[in-house]
């Protein structure tokens, strides 16, 4: 027997090769792993967010007795495309639709520049008054919208621009709560040594914001941009006050389905499906490459 066979311990021909993952993993890979619970508990969830929007396209697409059923129905009938027909005829559809899909993405787009710029400067430049500014654009999120809807009325009908498109986009092209998520977010995803790096190599401002924060932000631009839309999308109250009734939001021409004596709620569940129809294709076409977005964002911080 060899000098090297004698000091070799015997237990280490019982050590396992290494796999290539991680310690942990390897120890508590099963254990992690989602059970029937997991599974239960989310479809549990799923049914109990998707059964009001289904129990809406059922009830649109029956006639107003469907509600007055002992037992409420559950699937579809054959008067939606008659109820469809009454939306267009009472309210002006297509104009709204257009006017959301317009207020909805230059909302988004213009949020989600000024909300990045913002957030990095509050983030990595150093200037004087940057704690006392953040901390005013913070204090703005305590105070309620409703405080600001009569002077901001006022402001607008100064300036003339009451029942127009404009009255709606203006007052919403940023937004606190936008600065403050992509302040904290850039605040620890970009290190001070890459915008180091960037500026010793001849960077300006504009090009280390181009070339290394643009890329870092894009996940958080992606869900700022999401949260963004549905809430210029679903917005009621202040388009309700500022625009004619004759050039509405998709949101507020749905009420005046229910503005009568009379109310036929099959009609205006229809008109409320057919205003999440975009929503849901939103979610359907940039729904994958948000995850994607998310994830790299992940791996990469």
């Amino acid at each position: 027997m060899s000098i090297l066979e004698k000091n070799t311990p015997k237990h280490t021909a019982s050590v396992p090769a290494r796999t290539g993952r991680p310690l942990s993993q390897r120890i508590f890979g099963n254990a992690l792993r989602p059970g029937y619970l997991t599974y239960g508990l989310l479809l549990a969830f799923f049914l109990g967010s998707a059964y009001p929007l289904w129990w809406s396209a059922v009830v649109g697409s029956r006639s107003n007795e469907a509600l007055g059923l002992e037992w409420p129905p559950l699937l579809p009938g054959g008067n939606f495309w008659t109820n469809v027909g009454e939306v267009f005829d009472t309210i002006p559809f297509w104009t709204a639709l257009w006017n959301s899909i317009l207020i909805s993405t230059i909302i988004t787009v213009s949020v989600v520049t000024f909300s990045t710029l913002a957030g990095y400067a509050f983030a990595k430049l150093r200037f004087r008054g940057n704690a006392a500014l953040m901390v005013a654009v913070v204090a703005t999120m305590a105070i309620p919208t409703q405080l600001g809807i009569i002077p901001l009325f006022m402001v607008m009908r100064t300036f003339g621009w009451t029942g127009e498109i404009g009255a709606v986009i203006i007052p919403t092209l940023v937004t606190a709560f936008g600065v403050f998520y992509m302040r904290q977010y850039l605040v620890d995803v970009i290190p001070d040594e890459l915008i180091e790096s960037a500026r010793m190599d001849g960077a300006n401002m504009i090009k280390t914001f181009w070339h290394v924060a643009l890329p870092a932000a894009k996940p958080a631009m992606a869900i700022l941009s999401l949260f963004t839309f549905m809430m210029a999308w679903t917005d009621f109250l202040w388009p309700l006050l500022v625009l004619d009734p004759g050039n509405p939001t998709l949101q507020t021409a749905l009420s005046q389905l229910q503005s009568n004596r009379y109310v036929d709620y099959s009609v205006v569940l229809t008109g409320a499906v057919m205003a999440t129809i975009p929503l849901l294709i939103l979610f359907v076409v940039a729904g994958k490459q948000l995850i994607s977005g998310i994830m790299q964002g992940a791996v990469k911080g």
